[in-house]
């Protein structure tokens, strides 16, 4: 049997917190330990979200599996896509992109199709964005025929409605896949189209189909229309070269969907869509395919893992192709470091490397500017010979002594001012201290709760969230990140996750624009 598992990992640099356990003790690294609760013998992860420099060991070589990635060449932290598959499941060759202009020659697969219709720049656009990986195995059918079968792990791209140059980079990619895809069944070799195809083919793919105008109409669904072969209309309808391999064994199952959003907590109530497939050429999903799966509880991603089972198994190769990577300079242990350059003076020469000297001159000039710097930085001796102390505070306020010696001006007396001033009793005395006291005290309690007041005011945060009209509930604060005039505008929305709008426990919908403070 031959296990093979997709997934939209959505950044495979924070591995995956939602299996739900802890790495054990045999496992080196959290990938291994993922790779190990899939339990397949391929597994395709899409939007790995790492390039080729922040590419670290641990996520390029696992101990029991042999990887090989694509990279985006033009943005950090965007698309790629990587394929591991066991020591028991090496492949035979294995490419980057669908039109070959990054094929290395040494193990790649070939078989491009006709490719006039794109150009050059076209083409180096299509595969700079790493969606595509290439594979190919030798598999054995039960009768013990020998096949070759190639699994093409693909991450689509996503057409954003603002950008409508993205929709035709979708369409333009998608033709390219289909032109590779069908150029390798011409070549005789079984084709595996795995990956997040980013577009929900049928209406029972889609948890709110009816609501989206033209549904059937879309592009992405139109093209899609003429890959996949429809089983129900087969009689009415051409014969297409692939079949879903899912809707082969489950062709009413609803609410089957593989991506929710985050931001409304739609998965909770399972309100989401299908974007991920397996897809298998006709010959192949009838002769060698035993089921197929989606992997809801795996949590970890907005996407969950999808899968087939085939009835054949897998004859390795002897070595891994150039592809590998394994076999890159970095993790072969071929390149070479900087600390290889520093090695101590007694070590070079014991190697017979050359040494610099510095020239005489040179010494020179560095004795000098030592010399120089030693003098420069000792401290002066001042003139003299006693020490100034600083001054003390009070000092400021003691009679000054040259002013007593120089002036000879003598200043008129002032009589002591207790002189002028007439004795009062003792009780006025005390009537007077105790009214100063409490004069004092009530302006420090005014003072303390002016302050008090001001600080409340400032400190106050937030104003407490509306409640939501459908279940008076407090609501939730989003923002406006779309580019448009409310953009970084604040809004409250419902907190309940979304769902279907007949199910009373999912989002009411409510929705109100938050007041600027």
């Amino acid at each position: 049997m031959l296990r093979v598992v997709s997934w939209n990992i959505n950044g495979i640099r924070r591995p995956l917190q939602g299996l739900g356990c802890q790495v054990p003790s045999n496992c080196s690294t959290v990938l291994q330990h993922v790779l190990e609760e899939l339990d397949a013998d391929i597994v395709c992860l899409q939007e790995t979200k790492v390039t080729r420099d922040a590419l670290m060991e641990p996520l390029a070589v696992v101990e029991g599996y042999n990887s090989y990635f694509s990279f985006s060449r033009g943005q950090s932290g965007y698309s790629g896509v990587a394929t591991f598959c066991k020591d028991s499941a090496t492949p035979v060759a294995a490419e980057e992109g669908l039109s070959g202009l990054f094929a290395t020659l040494n193990g790649d697969i070939g078989c491009y199709g006709n490719m006039t219709e794109f150009t050059q720049e076209q083409l180096r656009a299509l595969d700079s964005e790493g969606r595509a990986l290439l594979t190919q195995h030798k598999i054995c059918t039960w009768e013990g025929k020998e096949r070759p079968l190639t699994l093409i792990n693909v991450y689509c791209p996503y057409a954003n409605p603002g950008r409508p140059e993205r929709l035709t980079f979708k369409m333009r990619f998608y033709r390219l896949l289909q032109i590779r895809a069908e150029a390798l069944l011409a070549a005789g070799c079984h084709v595996i189209i795995l990956g997040d195809l980013n577009t929900a083919h049928r209406p029972i793919d889609h948890c709110d189909a009816g609501s989206l105008e033209c549904f059937e109409e879309d592009p992405g669904r139109k093209w899609m229309d003429g890959l996949i072969s429809d089983l129900e209309y087969q009689a009415e309808s051409h014969v297409a070269p692939f079949i879903d391999s899912y809707r082969y064994f489950y062709p009413k199952q609803e609410r089957a969907f593989t991506c929710w959003s985050v931001i409304t907590g739609a998965r909770r109530l399972n309100y989401g869509s299908r974007v991920d497939y397996v897809l298998g050429d006709r010959t192949l999903i009838v002769d060698t395919f035993q089921d197929a799966f989606l992997l809801p509880e795996v949590m970890g991603s907005d996407h969950c893992p999808v899968g087939a089972v085939l009835n054949v198994s897998c004859v390795p190769a002897k070595q891994c192709p150039a592809l590998c990577t394994r076999f890159l300079p970095e993790f072969a242990g071929t390149q070479l470091k900087i600390l290889g350059f520093l090695v101590p003076r007694e070590q070079a020469l014991k190697r017979g490397q050359p040494v610099l000297q510095p020239s005489h001159e040179a010494q020179v000039q560095k004795q000098q500017k030592i010399q120089a710097h030693r003098h420069s930085s000792r401290p002066r001796k001042r003139q003299g010979g006693s020490r100034r102390r600083q001054k003390d505070l009070l000092s400021y306020f003691q009679p000054s002594a040259s002013l007593s010696q120089t002036s000879d001006v003598e200043l008129p007396r002032l009589p002591l001012v207790a002189t002028l001033l007439t004795p009062k009793p003792p009780e006025e005395n005390m009537t007077t201290t105790m009214v100063d006291e409490q004069t004092k005290d009530s302006e420090v309690k005014d003072e303390k709760e002016v302050q008090t007041s001001f600080w409340k005011s400032v400190l106050s945060g937030p104003s407490p969230a509306p409640l939501c009209r459908g279940h008076r509930e407090p609501c939730v604060m989003r923002i406006v990140k779309k580019p448009g005039p409310n953009l970084g505008r604040h809004f409250y929305v419902c907190a309940r996750p979304q769902g279907p709008p007949n199910d009373p426990s999912s989002n009411c919908n409510f929705f109100f624009w938050s007041r600027p403070s």
